[in-house]
């Protein structure tokens, strides 16, 4: 990417996030307003205003699909005894549990059959011999679908950063941040720690998801946000050791 190229980014994410986050309550947004707050000059605010979507606004491509994924993933009606998500028919019969019924208690805004064509075309889900639907790991995951994770990437991190910064700040930190590490260990222990505490947290998040999805339902709506997140890193330290040093078995938890 050339120079010239990065600057004009830039200033299109200023004019962004002033335009859309910066705005007095009541009042209209103008081109004087967003070219003093940015220092950007007005002819160029007003070429570059409107160039993007407000940078928080998640992609509809991810609303309405971690909406629906979570319903299937915490209501009773499509899980099993052990919260396992359920292969669902195509449409209700007998008033039994159906993708059509899970897509409809979401959203009316949608077709299931188009949701349907959509998630078989992302590999979210796939046709059983029954003519079931089942909901596949990747749904829970996303791996190819670049604005998802990237998306993701961006909330995630930007949200552990103003955690941790708020905890560096005050004298009383608000937020939980925690980890249990372990340095000079096996591959083979890394990599069992590793897939054990993806367990662990994976059980985690889906029991969370059971309980907001649930309380949702009665909540009257506000301002407010919650994100609870995990990350697992598993490295040889190749790439963060700048010399050869003596690799102890030493463990511990942070706490901040």
């Amino acid at each position: 990417m050339t120079f010239p190229t990065f600057v004009d980014l830039l200033r299109q994410l200023y004019v962004n996030v002033t335009e859309h986050e910066f705005a007095l309550p009541d009042k209209q947004q103008t081109d004087s307003r967003v070219s003093l707050l940015t220092g950007i000059h007005r002819k160029e605010v007003s070429r570059l205003r409107g160039a993007g979507a407000p940078v928080r606004v998640v992609p509809e491509s991810v609303s309405r699909t971690s909406a629906i994924v979570a319903r299937w993933l915490a209501d009773s009606s499509f899980v099993d005894a052990k919260g396992v998500p359920l292969p669902l028919p195509r449409a209700s019969e007998a008033g039994e549990a159906s993708f059509a019924g899970l897509v409809e208690s979401v959203t009316r805004d949608l077709r299931p059959r188009a949701v349907l064509d959509d998630w078989l075309d992302r590999k979210l889900v796939e046709i059983d011999e029954k003519d079931r639907i089942v909901l596949l790991e990747r749904a829970m995951v996303p791996r190819e679908d670049g604005e998802v994770r990237l998306y993701y990437f961006a909330r995630n991190l930007g949200d552990h950063a103003a955690a941790s910064v708020e905890n560096v700040l005050a004298d009383d930190p608000p937020f939980l941040e925690r980890a249990v590490h372990y340095d000079g260990l096996s591959e083979e222990l890394a990599r069992s720690l590793e897939a054990y505490s993806r367990k662990l947290a994976i059980e985690m998040l889906l029991q969370l998801n059971k309980h907001a999805n649930q309380a949702v339902r009665t909540d009257p709506g506000g301002n407010s946000r919650w994100n609870c997140g995990v990350y697992i890193l598993t490295t040889d330290g190749t790439s963060l050791v700048a010399e050869d040093v003596p690799q102890r078995k030493d463990g511990g938890g942070d706490a901040a």
